[in-house]
């Protein structure tokens, strides 16, 4: 077998600082933001998630180039064993799923910034005298905020289960099973 390391290390590194960022900003960047006026709180919180975008963009690309990487060096695996293709689609689906969250979760952020210095709560939570339509974007970003997250784990778990599926004893009973099946 080929070694895959550097589509390995930026698949990896690419999914830990997409996962642990999009973490941290709902948890740091929207929690801190709380410690401002409220009528700042909103632009506090635009200009973390602002300073963390390059290296954000930085991440996702990544791991899109590591995971393209990693499966054109396993593209004959995903011929050969049995659920490897099966994996790796499921994989691309919350990949898809997880892009389409980010750019909502950004859109929605940048909507709010846009708002001004209107009065909230925090970064994702509406003041009584918040305008109703920043109100309603912030509504939608309190969920979606947790969605990244949520959808990058799930990225983790199917990538540590894909490594799994390269153990010698794994590949072999994979390719097997998709022989007799043949």
């Amino acid at each position: 077998m080929a070694t895959n390391t550097i589509s390995r290390t930026l698949h990896d590194v690419g999914l830990a600082l997409w996962s642990g960022g999009s973490t941290m900003g709902a948890l740091g960047v929207n929690g801190a933001a709380t410690a401002a006026e409220p009528k700042e709180r909103l632009r506090v919180a635009g200009e973390g998630w602002s300073r963390w975008q390059p290296a954000h963009m930085g991440a996702v690309a990544a791991y899109g180039l590591g995971s393209i990487g990693l499966t054109w060096g396993n593209r004959r695996r995903m011929r050969a064993q049995k659920g490897v293709a099966g994996l790796a689609i499921a994989k691309t689906a919350v990949t898809a799923a997880a892009l389409a969250a980010d750019a909502y979760a950004g859109r929605l952020g940048r909507r709010a910034a846009e708002a001004g210095d209107v009065p909230v709560e925090s970064a994702t939570e509406p003041a009584s005298e918040t305008p109703e339509e920043v109100a309603n974007t912030l509504r939608r970003l309190r969920i979606v905020q947790w969605a990244v997250p949520a959808l990058t784990g799930a990225l983790v778990v199917l990538s540590a289960r894909m490594g799994e599926q390269q153990r010698p004893q794994a590949v072999a009973r994979g390719v097997r099973a998709k022989l007799l099946r043949s």
